[in-house]
């Protein structure tokens, strides 16, 4: 019987009692008891929800925050860790912003961990939104942040974190284009550095290897011939230039471990998902995403990649259940507004009318709150409609209290999981017939 997999995703938030507290202690990004407090504390959720039997535990990536909001910038060291205190769930991140790496590091550290691992571990990737730090880490690529501007081309109504993707111009299109190709160029170095004993690569930014021209001429193990007995083979050529590289290790699951991509709506980024099989990953309301799985099933038809609907694909939410409405509505405003107020909604992407922040949160289409009825109704509702085989619980901890985030992981196991289940087991049973 097909079951629901679901993952937490912990956003890092330096915890404060309200804004007067946030900016009294500013920098509170550097804070250094506030993140010992928070990386520990986040180590005992993933321990609870390894015990807990969910499926995955991820982290993101994110640089330069000094306000506070997302303090990520070691995914890798942060998911070994993980790997190292838990037994069974996958460990991953969500996700590496591949147009600032070097895609043959990204896959040596994420093929160790997949090994340390012994294939407990899945890879995300993102095109990176931020411009503050991606402008900056991805500079020697020429990256520059995207508003994924394609899906207003093709005029597909999405949300991030509830924000409208919109372009504002052709700088917007031009600056989503070239994050594009060098997001695209740089998975393509990573899946051959996982796949193929030895590869070659040439592009606009990289020579693989170089000078990929006339290959590496003055290796001294091909010059004393040890390579050509002892490494890969069409590594060394006859005049013993190296002309492939071999990425070592390899990782444990074969042929590399399953790689969700994030998404705001861009039917590009979700053809991109099918014709590859990773998952895409929806940053949005129900009402796109619906539209956006058929999108990705029909790239991954193309590609010759056969999917059920809603498998191979994960949706995003945040869940806040309270004894009551009431109780979940005071945890949003708690754990969660702060957050939105000074981060998501100053990215600029949705208008917020009268500075009504709490409004347009609990209507952006990507919290379900409310009692556990409540909330398990809703959910079930969305899965009718698009039965995800993953569902990412996003938690804002440790602005949201550990106790909290762990109860909430626990009831969303115990209660509303098995009903998912069942909605998924129907779907599969109706495509089978």
């Amino acid at each position: 019987m097909p079951e629901l997999k679901p993952m937490t995703v912990i956003y890092p938030v330096m915890p404060a009692k309200d804004e007067a507290e946030r900016a009294a202690l500013r920098p509170i990004g550097r804070n250094r008891q506030l993140y010992q407090n928070a990386i520990h504390g986040a180590s005992d959720i993933v321990r609870a929800a390894d015990e807990m039997g969910l499926w995955g535990v991820a982290t993101i990536e994110h640089h330069f925050w000094s306000e506070g909001y997302e303090v990520a910038p070691a995914p890798s060291a942060i998911q070994a860790y993980w790997a190292a205190i838990t037994r069974r769930i996958n460990v991953g991140v969500i996700g590496y912003v591949m147009a600032t790496h070097n895609p043959i590091r990204v896959a040596e550290e994420t093929a160790v961990i997949n090994q340390l691992a012994q294939g407990r571990s899945f890879v995300g990737l993102a095109r990176g939104y931020q411009s503050r730090w991606t402008n900056v880490i991805g500079q020697h690529f020429g990256a520059r942040a995207t508003k994924s501007p394609t899906a207003a081309l093709y005029n597909v109504q999405t949300t991030l974190a509830g924000f409208s993707q919109e372009t504002t111009g052709k700088k917007d299109l031009d600056d989503d284009a070239k994050n594009r190709r060098i997001f695209e160029d740089h998975v393509e170095i990573m899946l051959k550095a996982w796949t193929q004993e030895s590869f070659d690569h040439k592009s606009d930014n990289w020579q693989i290897p170089y000078p990929y021209d006339t290959g590496v001429d003055d290796w001294p193990l091909a010059r004393a011939g040890v390579t050509q007995r002892l490494g890969a083979p069409g590594e060394v050529d006859a005049e013993g230039h190296t002309r492939r590289v071999a990425v070592c290790p390899a990782p444990w699951t074969q042929p590399h471990p399953p790689v969700f991509v994030s998404g705001s709506g861009s039917p590009d980024t979700i053809a991109f998902c099918g014709q590859h099989g990773f998952v895409p990953t929806y940053f949005t309301n129900i009402q796109s995403a619906g539209p956006l799985a058929e999108h990705f099933r029909k790239a991954a038809a193309a590609s010759g990649r056969s999917f059920l609907a809603g498998e191979n694909q994960c949706m995003v939410r945040w869940i806040q259940i309270g004894k009551t409405r009431e109780d979940a509505l005071r945890r949003i405003r708690e754990y969660d507004l702060d957050i939105w107020k000074n981060f998501y909604a100053a990215m600029g992407r949705r208008k917020i009318e009268n500075d009504d922040y709490f409004g347009s949160l609990v209507s952006s289409g990507l919290f379900v709150f409310g009692s556990l009825e409540e909330v398990r109704h809703e959910l079930l509702q969305q899965w009718r409609v698009f039965p995800a085989e993953y569902i990412t619980l996003i938690n804002h901890y440790a602005q949201t209290p550990k106790e909290v985030v762990i109860e909430t992981l626990d009831t969303f196991q115990r209660h509303i999981k098995p009903a998912l289940d069942e909605v998924i087991h129907n779907a599969s049973r109706q495509a089978a017939e």
